[in-house]
């Protein structure tokens, strides 16, 4: 999922009217793939390969990563087609939850803010799954931060000294972080282009080192039902849903292109670059996928606490496994730069929209969206606990499983949205094929996303957990500005 290279200033010079905020659009077909590109292929990449290892055989994983590039692919062309029939309503997909409901109506109030709220949710809990990759990739050089040594028990919880070590690391990453945006998105920008050059460089070094190093005997058997803890096995189709989640967290980031479509060059583009880009992406996931099972066998991938790290070891030493790491490291240094920055915009916007709390408006004088960004951040320390009594990639995969069931929504809710258009008929007045066809594809959008929210109940627990995370946006609604209310920016 992942937001890498999202900074407000360098994306699109702003001017200030008196009639409000004016957006140069200066950003053509190529910038916009590579923010779709850059956006999804991040932490997940990083670590996906052991989560579905752990969930699926081979079989299982490749054909789940086929199943969830469909329907991804059609929640793209919903996106782009809405870039295209809406313009007016690009800027994030809470402007689509709004729109489905009477204008100014209590209930498109309600829908804009849920969005809003659930999209903030998924990507300040993304944060956590970023900067705890990080941490699995750092303690290449640093194994005192998988020491399992148990400190004392609280609760019944197991305090371990890897656990607190790397807690303390991720917490200084991410306060880093904080006051590095703080003091301007510029020089943010500058970490994320060194990061994406790094990300590039790893994965090229990657794909050409394990290619020779590839046995095909490690995909077998192919197929194999898998025994969870509980000691029930699974089948084919059961590993399909289990892998579900993880796979669409790799395409968190699909919609970069739409909601930045306000300064893209041509309105035709957003839909051309969120397809190419989500394509590209694809090829890449399954490619590094399939090489990674192919490097480790079955059981080596599944203790993996860094995979792409130990693959390039067992292609050319010790020495690809320092190379792997070092890259790894700055590419996701990178990564949290982008997503804080990002988890930051996505509730001020809302704000500015008369979608969320008013006083996540207020800005520092560098421009930073400076409470909105204090409140991620303590929302992600809180989370970042987790790490304690939990592996890195435990902490992982459990905050994964809760960000991609909050991305869900809004996805649900813009394939709904296309589907309102298409039932009234609304900007289809001379195009009745297109509006069928259009219906069909936000059809299959709207039930992939119901099925990989089904899919999440295998884990009812943690499935629980996220919808509460999602439902406690109700506790903060009486805040939210009613469309009767004048809201105004501070700096206006």
């Amino acid at each position: 999922m992942q937001p890498q290279d999202l900074q407000r200033t360098s994306l699109g010079k702003i001017s200030v009217e008196k009639g409000g905020v004016t957006l140069k659009r200066n950003l053509g077909f190529w910038v916009l793939t590579a923010l779709v590109v850059g956006n999804m292929v991040g932490s997940g990449i990083f670590m996906l390969p052991r989560s579905l290892a752990e969930v699926a055989s081979p079989s299982g994983v490749l054909t789940a990563w086929l199943i969830t590039g469909f329907g991804v692919l059609m929640t793209a062309l919903v996106f782009g087609n809405l870039s295209l029939r809406k313009p007016e309503l690009n800027g994030g997909p809470q402007n689509y939850a709004k729109a489905l409901f009477k204008e100014d109506s209590q209930s498109s109030l309600v829908a804009g803010y849920l969005v809003s709220w659930g999209y903030w949710v998924a990507n300040w809990s993304g944060n956590v799954a970023i900067i705890t990759t990080f941490a699995s990739y750092l303690s290449t050089f640093f194994p005192v931060m998988t020491n399992k040594t148990i400190l004392f028990t609280v609760l019944g919880t197991s305090v371990r000294v890897g656990g607190v070590i790397t807690f303390i690391i991720c917490s200084v990453l991410l306060w880093s972080v904080h006051y590095l945006i703080l003091n301007g998105i510029e020089g943010a920008g500058k970490v994320n282009f060194i990061a994406t050059l790094a990300k590039v460089l790893g994965f090229l070094l990657f794909i050409l080192a394990c290619l020779f190093a590839f046995q095909s005997s490690n995909l077998v058997p192919f197929y194999e039902p898998i025994e969870s803890e509980g000691g029930v096995t699974t089948g084919f189709l059961s590993q399909i849903n289990n892998a579900a989640i993880a796979t669409l967290w790799a395409f968190v980031g699909v919609e970069s292109a739409v909601v930045f479509a306000t300064r893209a060059k041509k309105k035709s583009d957003v839909k051309k670059a969120t397809i190419l880009g989500l394509i590209i992406a694809l090829a890449l996931y399954l490619s590094i996928t399939l090489l990674v099972m192919g490097t480790l066998n079955q059981e080596e991938l599944i203790n993996s606490q860094k995979p792409l790290v130990d693959s390039l070891m067992a292609a050319i030493g010790p020495s690809g496994s320092m190379i792997m790491a070092v890259l790894g490291v700055v590419s996701l240094l990178g990564a949290t730069v982008g997503w804080v920055l990002l988890s930051a915009e996505v509730p001020f916007q809302a704000a500015q929209q008369r979608m969320f709390i008013k006083n996540f408006l207020k800005e520092n004088d560098k421009g930073a969206p400076v409470f909105s960004l204090w409140i991620t951040n303590l929302c992600t320390q809180l989370f970042l606990f987790s790490v304690i009594s939990q592996s890195m990639a435990s902490a992982f995969d459990f905050m994964i499983f809760i960000a991609t069931l909050a991305f869900l929504v809004p996805y649900l809710f813009a394939s709904l949205y296309q589907l309102k258009l298409v039932l009234r008929g609304e900007t289809y007045e001379k195009s009745g094929r297109s509006r069928t066809t259009d219906g069909i594809i936000a059809a299959i959008a709207a039930i992939y996303s119901f099925w990989v929210i089904y899919a999440g109940t295998a884990d009812l627990k943690t499935f629980l957990f996220g919808i509460a995370l999602l439902a406690s946006g109700i506790l903060f609604y009486p805040f939210v500005p009613k469309p009767s209310e004048s809201i105004k920016k501070p700096a206006d």
